[in-house]
């Protein structure tokens, strides 16, 4: 077993757990509620992903000698792992993300 020190913190792991129920509750009905355990799970199943999609994106980086992950990285990585279907909305997204800081760059 490991030390203290080599262990990773559940809060480092994990995004924060109210930011998954507030995204979860977006979902629902205004009326409904999630049970603890739901949101738990639910913490831990979207934080793996990233870890995973992440990884992927990373191992590429690695190959092409770059330090730093970038948008399409990571849309690589997607298309790479067989979610293809989330490909169109998530380039869409990065378009105008990257439009954003653009025009917030013009405008500093």
């Amino acid at each position: 077993m490991g030390n203290e020190d080599d262990e990773i913190r559940e809060q480092d792991r994990f995004l924060p757990i109210a930011n998954v129920a507030r995204i979860m509750k977006r979902a629902l009905p205004e009326n409904a509620k999630v049970a603890k355990d739901a949101k738990e799970c639910v913490q831990e199943c979207v934080s793996e992903f990233i870890s995973f999609v992440t990884s992927e994106a990373s191992d590429r980086c690695q190959k092409e000698k770059r330090k730093t992950i970038n948008g399409e990285d990571i849309l690589w990585a997607m298309e790479s792992l067989g979610f293809d279907s989330y490909g169109e909305t998530l380039k869409l997204y990065l378009h105008k993300y990257n439009l954003r800081e653009v025009m917030f760059l013009v405008k500093y």
